[in-house]
């Protein structure tokens, strides 16, 4: 008995097998987190990541999709600099962007109606979700005759009584035919936002709206005081993608006029001089340089987001933090002053650590602010002992 209870004398454990360990259940765990990710991988490896490094390859080469390959290393990328008709194309996305802002704009306008419980708004999803379920092939061509001249739409103005000779060609005048084109992408899509923005609004506290309507509160009091600031990280992510998804238009134009008359994007120039032109390497340097160009634009929009509310998450503007910093200090420096000594237990204590936590830096941010105010005072030093919890 006093041999085994020795640690001394105790048996050292037994290193497993790799047989053994793939027997036991961490080990068959393993097997099955790996035989389920595995197929995954495999996919977005063959799919996503080997084409994407093969198109940085062919950026460097001169080159069709059939015949011998030329390495000319960043004589592509010159060229997409040097040519006017790729950077035009970028304005072209400048009216896509402002379709973008118009489509998350209806979106959040329809999403708030649905929250505040309108009658048939379940017919009302539906019918603006639908779009967004329809092929984008299939939107173009709809478009395509909707647009057409003497067709649905002219039929439409001619029935209100404008004539046909002053109604514009829709796809032909180059004024307009961007709008147009712009406006396909906002009918197919601002059902999708509206669908966030109102999963985003559904999930605040039905409460606080009725406790605005009971201090006075009107809709638009409730909209802006209380479900904008809610749904802000959303508002920030949609506005990001949107606008990056302007940067990349390319059914609408493609389909429907087919890059003509001044409404080809970026996406179009692009497929035109990989397929029709076969100049490979030329497409692949123009989709890096695309590429870059969104990375950019997110970033920017993420540091300016970041500068106008913290984090693009956070519920307060660094504007309204300042404002409620100042209306704070002044109280603190008074009460410091006075140098009270009262329990303060009851009054700032609270079992929410993050709020504890969160006073107790304004308390010393109070503290460095009037120390040469209070100076040396026992009292209020011995208030501030309290708040840290040390002893005097």
């Amino acid at each position: 008995e006093g041999i085994m209870s020795n640690p001394a004398t105790a048996t050292p454990k037994t290193k497993k097998s790799f047989g053994e360990w793939l027997k036991s259940r961490k080990g068959q765990k393993w097997i099955v987190i790996i035989t389920f990710m595995f197929v995954p991988l495999l996919l977005l490896t063959v799919f996503t990541y080997v084409p994407f490094f093969k198109m940085v390859q062919f950026s460097f080469y001169k080159m069709k999709y059939i015949g011998p390959r030329t390495f000319v290393g960043l004589k592509n990328y010159k060229e997409v600099f040097s040519r006017s008709e790729c950077f035009k194309s970028l304005y072209v996305s400048l009216y896509y962007m402002g379709g973008a802002v118009i489509q998350l704009a209806l979106a959040l306008f329809f999403a708030t109606l649905m929250v505040f419980k309108t009658k048939g708004e379940s017919f009302f999803k539906g019918a603006m979700f639908f779009p967004y379920l329809i092929c984008g092939i299939a939107v173009g061509f709809i478009f395509k005759f909707f647009y057409a001249r003497g067709f649905v739409l002219d039929s439409i103005l001619q029935a209100l009584g404008i004539k046909l000779e002053d109604i514009p060609y829709w796809l032909q005048d180059k004024k307009i035919n961007n709008i147009s084109l712009a406006a396909t992408s906002v009918w197919r899509y601002t059902g999708q936002n509206m669908i966030l923005f109102l999963g985003a609004m559904m999930s605040v506290d039905s409460d606080l709206y009725e406790a605005a309507s009971l201090d006075g509160a009107n809709k638009w009091h409730q909209f802006r005081y209380i479900i904008l600031p809610s749904i802000k990280s959303i508002v920030v992510l949609n506005l990001i993608l949107s606008i990056s998804g302007s940067l990349s238009a390319f059914e609408p134009p493609y389909v429907i006029t087919n890059g003509t008359m001044g409404t080809g994007t970026y996406f179009v120039i692009m497929n035109r001089l990989a397929h029709e032109n076969q100049k490979v390497g030329l497409a692949c340097a123009m989709a890096v340089v695309l590429l870059a160009i969104i990375v950019v634009c997110t970033v920017a929009q993420k540091l300016f987001f970041k500068y106008a509310f913290d984090d693009g998450t956070s519920d307060e503007s660094k504007a309204a933090v300042r404002k409620r910093k100042k209306a704070e200090t002044p109280s603190i420096r008074n009460f410091l002053r006075r140098g009270i000594s009262f329990p303060v237990r009851s009054v700032f204590w609270t079992k929410n650590v993050t709020v504890y936590r969160a006073r107790w830096r304004s308390w010393k941010r109070a503290e460095k602010n009037v120390s040469p105010i209070c100076g040396r005072n026992t009292r209020s030093l011995q208030t501030m002992l309290f708040l840290t919890g040390k002893k005097s």
